[in-house]
């Protein structure tokens, strides 16, 4: 692929011009997951037990954290990509240029990510004010990289979403029927233990199933063999998403 230093470019036009919207977004980003926070975490913590010896809140934080990191990845890539390449003309004007439109690809895509970065680290300021924080500093570090591998795995495959995507309501197909069921069936509000068998084989084929696990794992510092699968999958899959998406996208612009 013909990726470049130029993603840079593309990534600071993307900053630039976010700063008009970055107060709305910020209040977007932190609407529903303070919302899961606090219904679920709060209100339902106080009848929940204790999982693995800690709260229901200290439980709950890591996947909620993954999930709005997997939202604000997955919009930015679907209707944010939609809008600069059918009615803004973006791409084409970038193409144009000297950035090519793998790096046009990949800019957005790295923006996407940051975007999640922005949504967990906000996500991880109201639950430090909850009380629930990683375990170390090494684990905050951890957690980071996690979020931004994990919105470069959500962006990519939301890209090749767009690469598909006629008009704005195709993607409804999307969002309602795989991204919503997978946030409540990959173990985000709930253990997978009790499910029933052929929803936890289900679950395995979910990527958000492994990215809340190693969420969970880095933010509690506990680190089973198990996690060296779920690491296995998410980089896996999302080498295989970002190419895949890269290059469906580029033959949509380039035709």
């Amino acid at each position: 692929m013909n990726i470049s230093y130029r993603v840079g470019h593309v990534f600071v036009r993307n900053l630039i011009s976010y700063k008009r919207f970055v107060l709305t977004t910020f209040i977007a980003s932190l609407a529903q997951p303070l919302f899961y926070l606090v219904t679920f975490g709060i209100g339902m913590g106080a009848y929940m037990g204790a999982f693995g010896g800690r709260s229901y809140l200290n439980f709950l934080v890591p996947g909620v954290l993954i999930s709005s990191v997997m939202m604000s990845s997955t919009f930015e890539c679907l209707f944010g990509t939609f809008v600069k390449m059918v009615h803004e003309k973006l791409y084409d004007s970038l193409v144009a240029t000297p950035i090519s439109a793998e790096d046009a690809i990949t800019g957005d895509i790295l923006w996407a990510a940051f975007r999640g970065l922005i949504s967990g680290g906000l996500m991880m300021i109201v639950a430090a004010f909850m009380g629930v924080v990683p375990v170390s500093i090494w684990s905050f570090l951890l957690i980071l990289v996690v979020i931004l591998l994990v919105g470069i795995l959500f962006a990519s495959l939301a890209m090749i979403v767009t690469s598909y995507a006629p008009n704005f309501d195709f993607f409804n197909y999307y969002t309602e029927l795989i991204i919503t069921p997978m946030l409540f069936f990959s173990g985000v509000f709930f253990p997978l233990d009790n499910f029933p068998g052929w929803m936890k084989t289900l679950a395995q084929f979910l990527p958000l199933t492994h990215a809340v696990e190693i969420s969970r794992a880095v933010y509690a510092g506990v680190y089973p063999t198990r996690l060296l699968f779920n690491i296995a999958v998410g980089l896996g899959l999302g080498a295989i998403a970002f190419i895949f998406g890269v290059n469906r996208m580029k033959k949509r612009l380039i035709k």
